[in-house]
């Protein structure tokens, strides 16, 4: 990938190569196309591997997986539980075509629908999900992280969770505090090999109700 351009540029330059690779995610054996220009494109990153796993869905759940990049967590979260229904929301779309084929190979694609955007501004402002699952780009920058964790909750159903990876190295300390401004509840509910994974629940009224 050229040095000026990241996996969250939304129209990536690097020429395109695309290569099957097969992971284990969630229990689930997925064959997934990858390609340049997206977040790790050799394997699946471990924080991706942790957060699927990590995840706690009921029946029916309606899950957002922000974004998605080529759509391991959730497609191995749609592939887990046939009730649940899953929105992947990407600013690459590059990597949001390979979610598409992606879902479509692995067998779940009638339960998955994509959004292509920055963020979750594109989405009806009544639109909630009972999970939101995360694996913020840190190489955004703080500013854009902070901005689609207030997104991310202001779209969590009142009964609903908000499941955030993050290296111990890379930003743990200040996103949990600023986690603990979003919502009441903000604990570490899995950790490995440097990662945490924090869930987030019950929302302080004042982030809901902001624009």
């Amino acid at each position: 990938m050229d040095k000026q351009e990241h996996y969250f540029s939304a129209k990536p330059i690097a020429r395109s190569n695309p290569q099957m690779i097969e992971s284990r995610v969630r229990g689930q054996v997925l064959r997934l196309r990858t390609d340049h220009g997206v977040f790790s494109r050799t394997k699946v990153d471990q924080g991706s591997l942790l957060l699927a796993d990590s995840a706690v869905l009921l029946p029916h759940a309606r899950v957002l997986d922000l974004g998605s990049g080529y759509g391991p967590v959730g497609i191995a979260v749609a592939k887990s539980d046939p009730t649940v229904s899953v929105v992947m929301v990407d600013v690459n779309e590059r990597a949001l075509q390979l979610a598409k084929d992606n879902a479509e190979q692995n067998g779940v694609a009638t339960r998955v629908v994509f959004a292509c955007g920055d963020g979750l501004s594109h989405l009806a402002h009544d639109r909630y999900f009972d999970v939101i699952l995360f694996n913020p780009p840190i190489r955004a920058g703080k500013e854009t992280i902070f901005r689609l964790y207030r997104e991310a909750v202001q779209h969590l159903d009142r009964q609903g969770s908000l499941f955030v990876v993050i290296q111990k190295k890379q930003g743990f300390d200040s996103t949990k505090r600023y986690l603990q401004t979003l919502c009441v509840d903000v604990s570490v509910v899995a950790k490995d090999q440097g990662y945490r994974v924090l869930r987030c629940r019950d929302v302080r009224l004042q982030v809901e109700n902001s624009d």
